[in-house]
């Protein structure tokens, strides 16, 4: 037959047989693996990015938001300050809180959603002078952040802090335990943190005590204050008293920040703060982001 090729050994034809491409049986199980090695380096790589920002070893809650979470604060910062694009505002804040927590030593106590809310709002809102007071402080890493947001928008903070510095939780109804982060809750740390932080001493008062000692009142009120953060006893009573006592110091114009409102956490936080501005006052709601509500002194 003039079309018939000649028959070739049987070794031969093996051979070419198995320097052949692999059958759909070899490509999937080649695929399979590359897969399992693409997703081995992934865990490497998530676990290094937990041990940096997501640990859950000391107190620090989620540094690695969703992309959710950050959609809705973005929503929440732009109705609470009428900017028209937060979302530029917000992973400022988030890069903020990042390197201040890296740098320093202790944790900002809360959530990152509530945290970055705190840091972008205030800024946003332009209080009518650069003086801060901040009630509760922990390791002084929130202050020094928000000094950051501040410079961020060409402006230079004084800060006035009052805490206790008490190396267990004060709140009514906690159990007296150490921070988990493990750092020892001093004025010395809050210091150094803030220093780390590029803020100068000369810029920081920290009183040690607690805001609602006649005396600690008396030290701190020779100035009105363009930003106040009420974050000191949580129970109804001490916000109560925190709010009333931060009507006479707040500047007109000025913003005050109450953490935790609205967590299920601390009830008496927005019990109170409902009832105060049900009253006869100076202040006026202008939002929510997170948990955290935002007044303007009328």
């Amino acid at each position: 037959m003039p079309n018939s090729r000649p028959l070739q050994p049987l070794g031969r034809r093996l051979g070419r047989a198995a320097r052949r491409p692999a059958t759909a049986d070899g490509e999937l199980h080649a695929r399979v693996n590359a897969l399992e090695k693409e997703l081995r380096d992934a865990r490497v790589a998530r676990y290094t990015l937990e041990l940096l920002f997501d640990s859950g070893h000391d107190g620090r809650k989620g540094r690695m938001p969703t992309k959710g979470s950050v959609d809705t604060l973005v929503a929440q910062v732009e109705a609470a300050t009428g900017e028209r694009d937060a979302r530029p505002h917000v992973v400022a804040a988030f890069r903020t809180l990042v390197e201040v927590e890296l740098r320093g030593v202790g944790r900002i106590a809360g959530g990152t959603p509530n945290i970055l809310g705190k840091l972008t709002v205030p800024p946003l809102l332009d209080p009518p002078n650069d003086d801060v007071l901040e009630i509760g402080t922990l390791y002084g890493l929130f202050s020094a952040a928000l000094t950051r947001q501040f410079a961020r928008a060409g402006r230079r903070s004084s800060l006035t802090i009052v805490d206790p510095l008490a190396d267990v939780q004060l709140q009514p109804g906690t159990a007296n335990t150490a921070d988990p982060s493990g750092t020892p809750v001093s004025e010395a740390v809050v210091r150094t943190n803030l220093e780390l932080a590029g803020v100068p001493a000369d810029r920081v008062r920290l009183h040690r005590g607690f805001s609602g000692d006649p005396a600690i009142r008396r030290a701190v009120s020779d100035r009105p204050y363009g930003t106040v953060i009420v974050d000191g006893d949580h129970s109804a009573e001490g916000v109560r008293a925190d709010l009333e006592w931060v009507e006479e110091v707040v500047a007109p114009g000025g913003v005050v920040v109450v953490d935790d409102y609205g967590d299920r956490t601390w009830p008496g936080v927005q019990e109170a703060a409902d009832a105060h501005l049900a009253g006869d006052t100076a202040f006026e709601l202008v939002g929510v982001a997170s948990t955290s509500a935002f007044l303007r002194r009328r």
